[in-house]
């Protein structure tokens, strides 16, 4: 898998007064974008997005794609109710045989986590379980 890594996006501070700067002090494209040390093809984008009234915030980029898919989650997550005692490694061989997918024991930890459940006295049980 190949990253692009490096460059951070701009902060919409910094484009509020590159778009001021071409906008409201008449200063060409061109010279703004030298000025502020960004591309030309950025300083237009962010001019455009002004003058359509967009959001010049930076958009949030898609990190990598889920290796457990939706319906595997609901399986997963039905099975830590039936069964919460299993392992993790025993709950990773249930994982690759509804969903086909090898995923590793703190892979799988983390997702358990973010689903609500947390390791207590040799189960997973949900966090905001009450006990009655």
């Amino acid at each position: 898998m190949r990253h692009h890594g490096g460059m951070k996006a701009y902060s919409e501070d910094l484009r509020r007064k590159v778009v001021e700067a071409v906008e409201q002090r008449g200063m060409g494209k061109s010279e703004a974008a030298r000025s502020f040390g960004m591309s030309l093809s950025s300083v237009k984008r962010y001019v455009g997005k002004a003058r359509q009234g967009s959001s010049l915030s930076p958009r949030k980029h898609p990190g990598p794609r889920p290796k457990i898919d939706e319906r595997a989650r609901r399986l997963l997550e039905a099975d830590m109710e039936n069964r919460p005692a299993l392992t993790l490694r025993e709950r990773c061989r249930f994982v690759e045989g509804v969903a086909g997918v090898s995923v590793s024991e703190s892979t799988l930890s983390r997702l358990l986590r973010r689903m609500g459940f947390s390791p207590k006295e040799a189960r997973w049980v949900r966090q905001n379980a009450t006990s009655s």
